[in-house]
């Protein structure tokens, strides 16, 4: 479909080591964004020629999901060589070409980096399983079986049953918190934390702005591999893992979210402060501490730079004083870290169809996002308003979705083909049978279409991300909350002597809006209605208010 590219020289982005502070990064999941050698799976060549799309929204920041070699049972996340890319997704010189081709449209490029585990087929692992004295033993957590055979303790899988797989040819289990064919590595092992190290070296020489650090709080297990405690029923959360998975039934004390990651982050953050003006964004899976592990691997200045949180990836719509809430206790326990935030990611259910949004009611909940204080995630199709696409068992490819079918139907549905044009039943992504169906409800939402449609929800993505940018104190200034209801929020955004007011009505009713004291001038620059008159100010259902300070 597309020729492959050739890298020229490497182009320099100006040096500011601060870009990320308030960024809008977006996701690409390379398997679906686009296919361009007809084999029905996107690719790196694919990427490249839809890199203008990204560029025109006005992001920051592309974060490309794992394109290494892999036997892609979990499609990437199971990493069997993390200095080589797949042949699935094209060469080493296309990775080059995409950074080259970024870069040349003033996108900075963040790879999604899997340090907590490799695919079982990864050569270190095949080494580590042959013996117990072979140099690699210790590379991965092994653990002796109880006198009864059964495993050494009862962490779970967060794709279910035990996180621990009987290994015939050692006589021993070794740990996987995810599938059994993702072994754990030993941090422990300072071997290991070389190594990783050395490959986040490698990337950054390659070029790249920064990581993704995928499950960052999974790199260190207790070695005494003590037992989880229960925890309350009233407790438990379904952000991290599905309800029907009894992964939630636990206190992860033990098995994540270990003191000894603090120090490797801090030699992380030491590796990467070499380089002129790089990132790195970690995702904290956790239900119960997720934002204290945030405080921590972010304060200081000497860890990660930001992390990403499921506080905004849950089943249910927040509201304004849940918003509050969040924001005001982020502001409390992270003092001077720094967050980045999501509504929808390849993991989660897309949030129109999570939360059940009307299309105002999504605008809305955009404009939210880009308000608050903290860096932004979009995820690819966000900005057509994509919906979760329905995908029969048949077609299911997500072994976390097969194995907790019909109750909970896997991320399958987050991860259809991108539509770029409605006249084509493969919506342009591929001339073959596409990985995963093309949802036909989608083909109404192409990228082609919206292009056309003064009023899209594209249309309003790019309106709101320029909005966005023309005021810096939406990046990277202080936030207040003004007024926090179920149904209704405001703010303030302050920075260097610049204040925005924003005010977002979050319900079916029309709802007043009370400015704070001063003097201050509605930005009509955004795409929402309020109704302005002598008796005050009044917000429609769903819509926002913005003023700026005189």
């Amino acid at each position: 479909m597309f020729p492959s590219m050739q890298a020229p020289e490497p182009v320099q982005l100006p040096v500011d080591r601060d870009w990320w502070r308030g960024a809008v990064i977006y996701q690409i999941y390379p398997r679906s964004y686009q296919d361009s050698n007809g084999d029905g799976v996107g690719d790196l060549s694919g990427i490249i020629h839809r890199l203008p799309h990204v560029a025109s929204l006005g992001v920051d920041a592309i974060w490309v999901s794992p394109f290494f070699k892999s036997p892609m049972l979990d499609f990437g996340y199971d990493v069997s060589d993390y200095r080589d890319v797949d042949p699935l997704f094209g060469t080493l010189g296309d990775f080059d070409a995409l950074v080259h081709r970024a870069h040349e449209l003033g996108l900075r490029v963040l790879i999604d980096l899997v340090l907590s585990h490799t695919s079982d087929q990864h050569p270190w692992f095949k080494e580590s399983r042959s013996s117990r004295d072979c140099p690699k033993s210790d590379w991965y957590v092994w653990a002796d079986a109880k006198p009864d055979g059964t495993p050494p303790n009862n962490w779970l899988s967060i794709f279910g049953g035990s996180a621990w797989q009987w290994d015939g040819g050692r006589m021993q289990y070794y740990l996987h918190n995810f599938l059994s064919e993702q072994p754990d590595l030993n941090l422990h092992n300072p071997e290991v934390q070389e190594e990783l190290l050395a490959t986040a070296r490698y990337w950054l020489d390659r070029g790249v702005d920064g990581f993704r650090l995928d499950t960052i709080n999974f790199y260190f297990h207790d070695p005494e591999l003590r037992d989880n405690p229960a925890l309350d029923p009233e407790k438990r959360s379904a952000t991290i893992a599905p309800s029907v998975n009894p992964y939630n039934w636990q206190d992860h004390l033990y098995d994540k979210n270990r003191p000894e990651n603090l120090e490797f982050l801090r030699r992380l953050r030491a590796l990467m402060d070499e380089y002129p003006a790089v990132t790195a964004v970690g995702e904290v899976g956790d239900g119960q501490y997720g934002m204290q592990i945030q405080a921590e691997y972010t304060s200081g200045g000497d860890k990660v730079h930001m992390c990403y949180g499921f506080e905004f990836l849950a089943p249910i719509a927040p509201t304004g004083k849940r918003v509050a809430e969040v924001l005001n206790t982020y502001e409390e326990i992270v003092g001077d870290g720094w967050a980045c935030w999501a509504f929808s990611n390849h993991d989660v259910v897309r949030h129109p169809s999570r939360w059940n949004l009307s299309e105002d009611a999504l605008r809305l909940y955009v404009a939210l996002l880009l308000s608050i204080r903290g860096s932004a995630c979009l995820y690819q199709g966000e900005e057509l308003g994509l919906t979760e696409a329905y995908v029969a068992f048949e077609d299911l490819q997500d072994p976390y979705g097969i194995r907790f079918w019909p109750k909970f139907r896997g991320r399958d549905g987050c991860r259809t083909p991108m539509p770029w044009v409605q006249d084509n039943q493969m919506g342009g992504f591929t001339d073959a049978k596409p990985w995963l169906p093309m949802a036909v409800e989608h083909l109404d939402r192409a990228v082609g279409r919206q292009e056309r449609e003064e009023g899209s929800t594209l249309a309003f993505y790019k309106q709101m991300i320029a909005f966005r940018k023309a005021y810096p104190a939406f990046a990277k200034g202080t936030l207040e909350i003004v007024e926090a209801r179920d149904d209704y929020l405001s703010l303030i955004r302050e920075h260097e002597g610049d204040r925005i007011f924003a005010a977002f009505n979050m319900s079916a009713m029309a709802h007043p809006v009370e400015l704070p004291e001063g003097n201050w001038r509605q930005d009509q620059g955004v795409p929402f209605q309020a109704v302005v008159n002598d008796k005050g100010i009044t917000l429609p259902p769903w819509q926002a208010y913005f003023a700026v300070a005189e």
